[in-house]
């Protein structure tokens, strides 16, 4: 039983300038804006919606595959991915290119600014779920826009459920295409913003979409999660987290969490409320795979959380 996670692998850059961008960009000027910041501190992060989702997974002891193209620098990304004992046997390094990746800077006051090189993501389409064995559960996850759209009709043409994941990639997408996702997917999965526009682009309602797949899930951060399915509504609530630090990457956290769910059968309560409690974890650290919870320690969040075992 194996889930197969297509999306992105990304280096996340991330720089700290020890001030205010407001005290060094004139609102007069911006039209002519040339500044540069001295970042002392910064952090090479692993990342991507791909490589965040199957991380999650193998700290809850499943075995995923993932579905991604990397470029030349990607080295210590596949160091990083064998340490931890996930397979790259369908991750395409393509040559004269680099790995995705963020390049962030943030001031004091928490703003940021983000250049995103997309790279070797671009070449995503070259990938074939054709190719795989054994695959019996799916998700299309951010990735280049030729690739998503292939992976999902891939899917549905081997009859692999898969959950739909719109996320960054929400702005390469018309409603044309988002209805065309929708009828191929098997579930899909929004927060709260994202499925606001996935609403006002394809004109349909979020009881409308809901019917268009087994479970429409939507989280709202703070205020956890509602999923949309059977005809039923149900409530997931937000996990405590030890500490708020970092959001980045929580929302794959969950999914991985919906992944594990679906993949045995669970409940749509139970699967959601594992889904929370990743999302918990991650959010106390800073960087996307940088959490290191033994399955043990997930157990007992969750049963703090909720008032038995997951498992």
């Amino acid at each position: 039983m194996s889930s197969l996670i297509c999306g992105s692998i990304a280096y996340d850059n991330i720089m700290v300038f020890r001030d205010y961008f407001k005290n060094h960009i004139d609102p007069d000027q911006i039209h002519i804006l040339n500044v540069s910041f001295y970042v002392p501190e910064m952090r090479r992060d692993f990342g991507g919606c791909a490589g965040n989702i199957a991380y999650n997974l193998k700290l809850l002891g499943d075995d995923p595959l993932i579905m991604a193209t990397v470029g030349d620098d990607a080295g210590p990304y596949l160091m990083h991915l064998d340490k931890m004992g996930i397979s790259r046997a369908h991750i395409l390094q393509v040559a004269n290119t680099f790995t995705a990746q963020a390049f962030i800077t943030t001031d004091l006051d928490d703003n940021q600014i983000t250049a995103f090189h997309s790279g070797a993501m671009g070449f995503s389409h070259l990938n074939q779920i054709s190719k795989t064995k054994g695959v019996t559960l799916g998700i299309v996850a951010p990735d280049g826009k030729e690739g998503m759209i292939q992976h999902a009709e891939d899917f549905a043409k081997a009859r692999i459920p898969f959950i739909f994941d719109l996320g960054q990639a929400m702005p390469l997408f018309s409603g044309e295409d988002l209805m065309r996702f929708m009828k191929l997917a098997t579930y899909a999965c929004f927060n709260a913003y994202e499925m606001q526009i996935t609403c006002s682009r394809t004109g349909k309602t979020l009881p409308e979409l809901a019917k268009e797949v087994e479970a429409l899930i939507v989280t709202h951060g703070d205020k956890g999660s509602h999923i949309y399915a059977d005809g039923h509504s149900y409530e997931i609530p937000c996990v405590e987290a030890d500490a708020v630090i970092d959001p980045t990457g929580c929302g794959d956290a969950y999914r991985s969490g919906l992944l594990y769910g679906i993949s045995r059968g669970w409940s749509w309560e139970r699967t959601g409320q594992l889904a929370s409690v990743m999302g918990a974890i991650k959010v106390s650290h800073r960087g996307c795979q940088n959490h290191r919870p033994s399955r043990e320690e997930i157990a007992g969040r969750y049963y703090k959380a909720f008032g038995q075992s997951p498992w």
